[in-house]
C-alpha cells in the first residue's frame, strides 16, 4: 500500500460530481430548514401580540400546540446543522467486542447489538451484518454491521469507546451482581473523497467456511474471507456476501474504512497535539456506564447527561445521549 501519510494529495479532496451534488443537497436542506423556522417564529410571534391585545383561550390553546412544534423543529435543525462535519454524512461501519469477563461480557454485547440495531432501525437506516461470531455460552464474541443512511456516522460516532454494565448476572446462580464491559467501535464508511491504494502483496487473503447463526446473520458456506494488511497488521472478515467474491469486495471496503479512519485519528491527534490537548478514545476509556442494580440509571461520564429510563435506552432509545454528546463538541 503506498503509505497515506506521506502522500501530500491523502487530505486533498477528490469529490465526484455525486459527492459534490450529496453536498449541494444538504446545503440546501440547512437554507430551506432555516427559512421554515423563520416562518414558524414569525407565525408565533404574530399570535402572542394578538394574545396581548386580547386573551382567547382557542388562540392560546393554538399558541401552545405552534410552540411546541416550533421546539420539536429547532431541535431537529440544531442536530442537522450539529452533524456537518467532514465525515457525519456518511454510512458507518459499527463493531462490537466483549471485554474480558466472559459469558458476562458476550452477553452484554449483544445486548449493545440489539439496543444499536432499534436505534439504527428508529432512523429509518439499513443494517447489513459482515461478520457474526457467537459467544460459547450465550450473547456475542463479535460483530461486524455496516450502518448505511444519511449521518449514519454522524448519530453513531457518539457511542464509540467502553461501556460498562451493573446488573444481577442471571448467569451467576448466587444472585450476585456483576460488572461487564463491551467495546463498540464506530467508523466512518470509505467514500471516493480520498484515495487509499492497497497493493496485492500487502495484502494476506484467506478463504474459511462462515461462521454464526446462519439465516438472517450469515451465509452458511465456505465463502467467508479475511484480509490482513501485513504492514499495519489490520484484519478484516466478511461472509455476509452470496459468494466469495462478494465478501472479498465488501472486506476490501471494511479494509479500506479502517485505513482511512487510522489516518482520520492520526490527524486528529496531531492537532490535538498542536493545541495542546489529548483527547484519543481508547480501549479504557469508559464512556457510558449502564446501572441495572442496585438501582437503574444510565449515566454518560462525557457530557453527565443520565436517565433512569433503562428499559427505554436499551430499546434504542438513544436520541438524547446522542444530542447531549453533538453539543458537547461545540461548547
Amino acid at each position: 500500500m503506498e503509505q497515506a501519510q506521506s502522500e501530500p494529495g491523502f487530505w486533498d479532496d477528490h469529490k465526484s460530481a455525486q459527492a459534490n451534488v450529496a453536498e449541494l443537497n444538504v446545503l440546501k436542506d440547512y437554507v430551506d430548514g432555516s427559512e421554515t423556522l423563520q416562518q414558524a417564529y414569525n407565525n408565533l410571534f404574530e399570535i402572542y401580540e394578538m394574545l396581548k391585545v386580547e386573551e382567547d383561550p382557542e388562540m392560546h390553546e393554538m399558541f401552545e400546540l405552534e410552540y411546541d412544534s416550533f421546539e420539536k423543529e429547532l431541535e431537529n435543525f440544531e442536530i442537522r446543522v450539529l452533524l456537518s462535519s467532514e465525515y457525519d454524512q456518511s454510512s458507518c461501519i459499527l463493531e462490537l467486542h466483549p471485554g474480558a469477563g466472559g459469558t458476562e461480557s458476550c452477553d452484554w454485547a449483544e445486548m449493545l447489538y440489539r439496543m444499536y440495531t432499534k436505534y439504527a432501525q428508529s432512523k429509518g437506516f439499513k443494517l447489513e451484518v459482515m461478520d457474526y461470531l457467537p459467544g460459547d455460552v450465550a450473547g456475542i464474541k463479535s460483530v461486524t454491521v455496516r450502518v448505511e443512511g444519511p449521518m449514519a456516522y454522524g448519530y453513531l460516532k457518539s457511542e464509540k469507546g467502553v461501556h460498562r454494565l451493573v446488573r444481577i448476572s442471571p448467569f451467576d446462580s448466587g444472585g450476585r451482581r456483576h460488572t461487564s464491559f463491551a467495546s463498540v467501535d464506530v467508523i466512518p464508511e470509505f467514500s471516493d473523497k480520498v484515495e487509499i491504494i492497497l497493493d496485492d502483496k500487502d495484502l494476506e487473503v484467506e478463504t474459511m467456511r462462515s461462521s454464526g447463526a446462519g439465516g438472517q446473520h450469515v451465509n452458511k458456506t465456505d465463502s467467508a474471507v479475511r484480509i490482513t494488511h501485513v504492514p499495519s497488521g489490520i484484519s478484516v472478515k466478511c461472509q455476509s456476501g452470496r459468494s466469495q467474491h462478494d465478501n472479498k469486495d465488501q472486506a476490501l471496503l471494511l479494509l479500506k474504512s479502517k485505513l482511512y479512519q487510522r489516518e482520520v485519528e492520526a490527524h486528529i491527534q496531531k492537532m490535538a497535539e498542536i493545541k495542546g490537548e489529548t483527547k484519543l478514545i481508547e480501549w479504557g476509556s469508559q464512556i457510558r456506564s449502564y446501572v441495572f442494580q442496585p438501582y437503574k440509571l444510565v449515566k454518560d461520564n462525557r457530557t453527565n447527561y443520565e436517565t433512569t429510563d433503562v428499559q427505554g435506552v436499551m430499546d434504542g432509545k438513544l436520541d438524547e445521549f446522542v444530542f447531549a454528546y453533538l453539543k458537547s463538541l461545540v461548547k
